[in-house]
């Protein structure tokens, strides 16, 4: 592989979601289409889902992006037995073209278990850590730390309403801004949640999911341009696909997954395979409970003879 990667910490453990859906859904798909080409994992992560493509169909080559130097050392190694037949690169997706047409693009727009599970990248309140939040933190982009001290309080409550959809946005914002007014910085995720958590009434925080869920996910959101990346992906994607190609986007949340709706439904290069996303049975959620929310759909780049079919 040309990338040089340092060793990797066997706590990445990437837990692919919704590996069986994907390869149900390719299995049905014409085996000259695809399964001798090129695959871009545009979101490597672990390699989770690319070693199960390439276990599975050993006439496939893989390309894998990512941005986070933890995850490519982590998918090298788990990727090592096909390593004639894999390519990492430390790139996000949305600056990269590759450099032949590709059978299938496959991207995974959940942040990976490790990096939720490790406290110093900032991006859960469940471990206390910095307010970082960013995918590449070797990037030199601003912090979540740093957004919410540049931003002045009606510009925050917009990105939390935006990019949360949280109702509380305006009463968030203002707590957040008086408190980095009194007191200076935050001293970690902890200290915000608890911030957040007290905009709600007593009842309202006691409820399944926490109330400092869709603030965490605006602010990462924002700090990472995940929506303007994810839009670039959907305007490039399929002009790297060859005929007959697919492309199979995983989405976590309804900002994404509305985007992604739209662009099959919209897009004259494509057609759509699934009419509804596909998304975890009751065994899978119950296994890893991340995959709950998870929902994938899938494009085929249309030839300039035919349309296909959908399936529901």
């Amino acid at each position: 592989m040309p990338d040089q990667l340092p060793n990797t910490d066997s706590a990445f453990q990437h837990v692919p979601v919704l590996a069986d859906a994907l390869l149900s859904a390719l299995d049905q798909e014409p085996s000259d289409h695809w399964q001798s080409g090129l695959v871009v994992d545009a979101t490597l992560g672990g390699g989770g889902h690319s070693s199960l493509l390439l276990e599975r169909y050993p006439e496939l080559r893989l390309i894998g992006l990512d941005q986070d130097a933890t995850a490519r050392a982590a998918s090298a190694v788990r990727l090592s037995p096909w390593d004639e037949r894999v390519t990492i690169v430390a790139t996000n997706f949305a600056d990269y073209s590759p450099p032949e047409s590709a059978s299938l693009v496959l991207a995974d727009l959940g942040v990976s278990s490790p990096q939720l599970d490790v406290a110093e990248r900032g991006f859960s309140f469940r471990l206390d850590g910095p307010l970082d939040m960013r995918m590449n933190p070797e990037g030199g982009s601003e912090t979540a730390a740093e957004l919410i001290d540049r931003l002045d309080e009606s510009d925050l409550a917009d990105v939390i309403y935006a990019y949360g959809e949280e109702r509380l946005s305006r009463r968030i914002a203002r707590r957040i801004k008086a408190d980095l007014s009194n007191q200076g910085a935050y001293a970690g995720t902890a200290a915000l949640a608890y911030a957040i958590a007290g905009c709600y009434a007593p009842k309202a925080r006691r409820g399944r999911i926490h109330p400092a869920t869709r603030t965490f996910q605006a602010l990462r959101i924002a700090v990472n341009n995940e929506l303007v990346v994810l839009d670039r992906l959907l305007e490039q994607a399929p002009d790297w696909l060859q005929p007959g190609g697919m492309l199979a986007i995983i989405s976590f949340h309804s900002l994404e997954d509305r985007r992604v709706k739209t662009a099959f439904l919209q897009d004259e290069r494509l057609e759509r395979i699934t009419r509804r996303p596909l998304t975890a049975a009751e065994e899978e959620q119950d296994r890893n409970p991340r995959s709950r929310s998870a929902k994938l759909r899938i494009a085929r780049r249309r030839s300039a003879s035919g349309a296909g079919s959908e399936r529901g």
